[in-house]
């Protein structure tokens, strides 16, 4: 099977292809689960996964040609902002279309893909034995907790009643 995405330094027009190629096959099928489960419209969906695509190729981009040693979640978190941010021109249009998506579809599809991954290379995982089962269930566990916990504090400090 042919790697979609090799994580080479150099991104070629093949590895453009590719990511995009990957981009709109996540897409297409977390605005199918979107419609499915949330009832947002498709055309709506799609512009928002469509921005959420751009950017993240543009972060992907960037992270491989700027000489700077950033990873691209950085990028893509700040053009994320940056395109959203209140005063910006292109805050509404962003905000609106982007809010029609909703996170758990896109972290359904994610979790799959990765999960289809995982798979591939089970015999791996399994030569690391019990230890490693037990660590990335506390790694797990502990990231939900800490998310949770952080989503509380903000939450009351916020005004929100708890």
């Amino acid at each position: 099977m042919v790697e979609l995405i090799d994580g080479s330094e150099n991104v070629s027009v093949h590895g453009i292809f590719n990511w995009i190629l990957l981009l709109t096959i996540f897409s297409i099928i977390t605005v199918v689960a979107n419609f499915i489960g949330y009832e947002h419209p498709i055309a709506d969906s799609l512009i928002g996964m469509a921005i959420l695509s751009l950017i993240t190729l543009a972060g992907v981009w960037m992270e491989r040609y700027l000489p700077l040693n950033i990873s691209s979640i950085i990028y893509i978190s700040v053009i994320g902002i940056a395109l959203a941010f209140p005063g910006m021109p292109t805050s509404e249009v962003v905000s609106y279309y982007v809010s029609q998506v909703e996170l758990l579809s896109i972290v359904t599809v994610f979790l799959a893909y990765v999960g289809i991954g995982m798979g591939k290379s089970w015999n791996e995982f399994k030569t690391l034995g019990s230890r490693a089962i037990i660590i990335t269930i506390l790694v797990i566990a502990s990231t939900y907790l800490g998310s949770a916990l952080v989503a509380h504090i903000v939450l009351v400090m916020t005004g929100v009643p708890a």
